[in-house]
């Protein structure tokens, strides 16, 4: 009687199966969670930046119009929501440049040191009362570290009644704009949307009540 054959041994593998799947799962659910977490991270950044999307639009649409008296006025070309600057009015309280969120605004930076400055003062001024109203606004503010009367006075002394006597005794808003690379000298000229979004910025003076800054400006409103 001729024996049956033990089929041969079958090696165990050394590492059982169990663990191996347990392992895969947590490694895959791990990857899964870090995928969500950086599409999370880029979802975030592009909503942050949706609302300066019409910003870019505009943008383009008026650099045909930076030309004669704003020709130095460098448009926009990413989307860029300008820091909420903090500073004082002239009775002292505190201001924000949101305070201004829906309206086009001509943010300035001067100071009564700063010779262009002074130059271009009696402009903005002559600008804030042509357009300045519901949907535009002249916001210049002095950075004078030593004397806040002076600003004060300089505006009086030059009649320039329809600016606001906007200061930061502490030039924050300078640091701040220099930061993100839109201060590099004085003066400084930022115009931003009614979103708080950068439309373009200008580093030096500008006749701003000339033809060419007001039909660019009326572009920028809508008007």
């Amino acid at each position: 009687m001729t024996d049956t054959p033990t089929p041969p041994h079958r090696a165990e593998s050394r590492f059982p199966i169990g663990p191996l799947v347990a392992v895969a799962i947590v490694v895959g659910a791990t990857v899964a969670l870090l995928g969500i977490g950086h599409l999370r991270h880029a979802k975030s950044a592009v909503n942050a930046l949706a609302p300066c999307g019409p910003a870019m639009e505009l943008s383009r649409k008026l650099a045909p119009q930076a030309t004669g008296e704003v020709a130095s006025l460098t448009m926009a070309s990413k989307p860029r929501r300008m820091p909420d600057l903090a500073f004082l009015d002239g009775e002292g309280q505190p201001m924000k440049l949101s305070d201004w969120k829906g309206k086009t605004v001509l943010l300035n930076l001067w100071a009564t040191w700063c010779v262009p400055c002074r130059t271009e003062m009696p402009a903005l001024d002559r600008l804030q009362g042509k357009l300045g109203g519901d949907k535009f606004a002249v916001v210049a503010i002095n950075i004078d570290t030593r004397d806040s009367d002076k600003p004060k006075a300089f505006l009086k002394d030059a009649n320039l009644t329809h600016l606001g006597n906007f200061h930061d005794e502490k030039a924050s808003v300078f640091q701040e704009l220099k930061s993100v690379g839109m201060a590099v000298g004085m003066p400084t000229s930022v115009l931003i949307d009614g979103q708080g979004c950068e439309l373009g910025n200008m580093a030096g003076p500008a006749e701003w009540d000339s033809e060419d800054a007001i039909k660019l400006i009326n572009a920028a409103v809508g008007s």
